[in-house]
């Protein structure tokens, strides 16, 4: 990746980071800084901006999952079309006042030094949306290149290692294997990644007798949740959806982590599993 990539003008990073403080704000207890950072979002991804416009542009090439090479190829082309369609002057515009606000509003200074974790990928896709805005000054074969890797990204089918292949000095393969066949039974092959994850530690924790470590892992995942929820909501004008998101988000505010049991567990895994498809309905 170019050392010149610019990622305060990345939406795919830049909105991590946003969603980032946000859940540490709430961890933190710093209502003020929550309601800069939400106030933030509200303001600079409104629905009727070029930068939501290119945000969602962007996540749909993050998350899309294909299993054919032609579809592929033709997401690709349609992305490239909508990209072009923009507003050029005016995305650019909103984007020097999204950096505005968050250096003045915001004032941390480690912000844009949040470690995120697909960099090089969301990299690739920013300057490819850059690159389809401007062919004649822009290098074709870094074109040609960046298209194949978000091609093979569609492509890429993500799996998430089984629970019986992690293993630590602390955790049994026996407690792995009984854990895994409890929750399989109940909820079969639905589990989506950040379930996965919950089980796992919550199978470690438990093995381990190390409990509030994983009390500290719940809060934090609640904190995320309701980050997330909030900025779905103030996004959606589904008042339906908005009727439901607002019972999800009083169920998570609910939720309490004093006592670590598998109701608890389920709880968080059926939150999960709410917020997942209330954020997919968004996208259709």
């Amino acid at each position: 990746m170019s050392k010149s990539h610019n990622k305060k003008r990345n939406v795919g990073i830049i909105y991590e980071q946003l969603l980032r403080t946000m859940s540490s704000a709430l961890v933190d207890g710093d209502n003020k800084k929550y309601n800069n950072v939400l106030g933030i979002v509200k303001k600079h991804f409104a629905t009727d901006t070029q930068l939501y416009k290119e945000f969602r542009l962007f996540n749909a090439l993050v998350k899309t999952s294909v299993d054919k090479e032609s579809l592929a190829t033709r997401i690709l082309e349609e992305a490239k079309t909508a990209a072009r369609s923009f507003d050029q002057a005016q995305l650019r515009r909103e984007k020097a006042a999204l950096i505005k606000d968050i250096n003045h509003i915001l004032n941390d200074t480690g912000f844009y030094s949040q470690r995120i974790d697909e960099y090089r990928s969301y990299a690739t896709i920013q300057t490819l949306l850059n690159d389809w805005r401007m062919p004649s000054q822009t290098d074709l074969g870094r074109i040609a290149k960046y298209e194949n890797q978000v091609c093979n990204r569609l492509l890429a089918e993500k799996h998430e290692p089984a629970l019986s292949q992690h293993h630590s000095d602390d955790v049994s393969n026996l407690t792995v294997k009984i854990m895994t066949e409890k929750f399989n039974s109940k909820y079969g092959q639905q589990l989506n990644d950040e379930q996965t994850g919950l089980i796992k530690e919550y199978v470690f924790s438990e093995a381990a007798g190390n409990d509030r470590e994983f009390k500290g892992y719940l809060n934090e995942l609640k904190t995320s949740l309701i980050a997330e929820i909030d900025i779905f909501s103030e996004n959606c004008n589904n008042d339906i959806l908005n009727e439901k998101i607002n019972i999800v988000r009083e169920s998570v505010g609910s939720l309490a982590v004093k006592q670590i049991d598998d109701t608890t567990i389920s709880r968080f895994l059926l939150i999960s599993q709410l917020k997942r498809e209330l954020l997919e309905s968004d996208d259709e």
